[in-house]
């Protein structure tokens, strides 16, 4: 990893440079009309997202987790910056092993081949803060050693001022000072989460305890003597990756969808906090429908109070009742007050949309096939149509984990490629 000098002075000259095109593409605004300044904006954004994902996908670290974050609030950044920055979320290539070893000795305070009988040196996934090894304790178990990359956490609080300052520059963060330092601080909280591998082992324990009633829902354990704030030991817990899953019987999958949905609904609603990263690359699958859920540094928590908004406005969701569902918005800071209408089929429209997969009448009654849907297109569809209502709307710092949780598992379902009926699963949470 580079050093901090060097790793402000590059994002320093990303960040100029960005500053240099925004102020000639003002320039440019002048003197055109205004489709031209609408494509020049465009374009503009388009090198703008290129060029931050090329300058945080070359640094390995905190910065690069922040732009695999900010690429999941699509609802945050333009779709030229998001788009960019997806793709972040590609494996990242993985340290020299003479690293990781370093670190691991560093950490545990004793030489490697003492702490593991075999420590296999080639990883088997590498990501942006770290990177995960197969390896056997003396006892001859067999265990996975998450290690956190040297350095990665001095980094992260300048690294994100930086990617901030870059954004705030190209005029994309159209929002309120206050807004802006409420997402920002949501991301922050998430990224140094993420980096304390002792509050992730909390956090294993503690969901392991709430899904040990179902035996098909497996979380690894904690090895505590091999564990620290930057090495994580866990056991070894193995499954086939989503895209062998998709080739299983729909009944399998059946089993696979309900797991995931009472994974994510059960947490928000019954343990009031949530793993908000179901990326693929999270889970595994096998072929008796049994889920396997990695990762668990980032995690949400809420109060009953929140809890209970986002149970009222799915409530009103559910019962199209788009007056009450209104006011539900409003007080997730997602509709602004002001005065200007948007009349009752706007969300109507929304719901129909939305409510699909989860078969509610009268949206889609029956199994909905997540293998041919539509939704996302309809959506983008709804939102090109709604464009004059836009300004009405924020992100909400509230609900963007949510929205990021909810958005991955239905790109689960998809690629799944499961037909399932879900409202009976929706009911078991939301009284309707």
């Amino acid at each position: 990893m580079a050093s901090s000098g060097k790793r402000f002075m590059k994002l320093a000259g990303m960040t100029a440079s960005i500053a240099g095109k925004a102020a000639k593409n003002s320039l440019k605004g002048l003197s055109s009309d205004e489709q031209k300044r609408t494509e020049a904006r465009s374009q503009m954004l388009q090198d703008v997202g290129v060029q931050i994902a090329e300058t945080l996908g070359e640094m390995k670290g905190a910065v690069m987790k922040v732009g695999q974050i900010a690429s999941q609030y699509k609802e945050v950044f333009p779709p030229e910056v998001a788009a960019a920055l997806e793709k972040l979320q590609n494996d990242a290539p993985a340290m020299p092993y003479w690293q990781i070893k370093s670190q691991v000795e560093r950490e545990l305070k004793k030489p490697i081949e003492e702490a593991f009988v075999k420590f296999e040196q080639q990883p088997f996934a590498a990501a942006s803060i770290g990177q995960v090894h197969k390896a056997t304790l003396p006892d001859g178990k067999q265990v996975v050693v998450k290690v956190q990359y040297p350095d990665v956490d001095k980094n992260c609080d300048s690294d994100l001022k930086q990617v901030r300052l870059a954004l705030k520059m190209t005029g994309v963060l159209s929002m309120s000072r206050e807004l802006q330092n409420q997402i920002f601080n949501e991301i922050r909280d998430s990224l140094h989460n993420e980096l304390d591998y002792i509050k992730e082992a909390q956090n294993l324990a503690i969901f392991g305890a709430f899904h040990a009633d179902d035996d098909a829902l497996i979380i690894p354990k904690v090895i505590k003597s091999h564990s620290t704030r930057r090495i994580l030991t866990l056991t070894e817990e193995l499954g086939e990756p989503l895209s062998v899953a998709a080739t299983w019987d729909n009944e399998v999958k059946q089993k696979i969808a309900t797991r995931l949905f009472h994974f994510s609904a059960g947490q928000l609603f019954e343990l009031y906090r949530m793993h908000c990263d179901p990326h693929p690359g999270n889970f595994a699958f096998r072929p008796d429908g049994s889920v396997i859920a990695y990762d668990f540094g980032g995690i949400r928590a809420y109060s009953h109070q929140e809890i209970e908004l986002f149970r009222r406005f799915a409530k009103h969701a559910l019962r199209g009742d788009v007056t009450a569902l209104e006011q539900d918005l409003v007080a997730l800071d997602i509709r602004r007050e002001d005065e200007v209408l948007i009349p009752g089929s706007f969300y109507e429209e929304w719901l129909k949309i939305g409510l699909s997969p989860l078969s509610i009448a009268p949206y889609h009654t029956g199994a909905f096939n997540f293998a041919t849907s539509q939704v996302h297109h309809q959506a983008i569809q709804q939102a090109k149509q709604g464009l004059k209502y836009f300004k009405q709307f924020q992100p909400s710092a509230l609900t963007m984990m949510v929205d990021r949780t909810i958005s991955g598992q239905y790109w689960n379902l998809v690629n799944l490629g499961v037909e399932i009926d879900l409202s009976p699963l929706v009911k078991h949470y939301i009284d309707y």
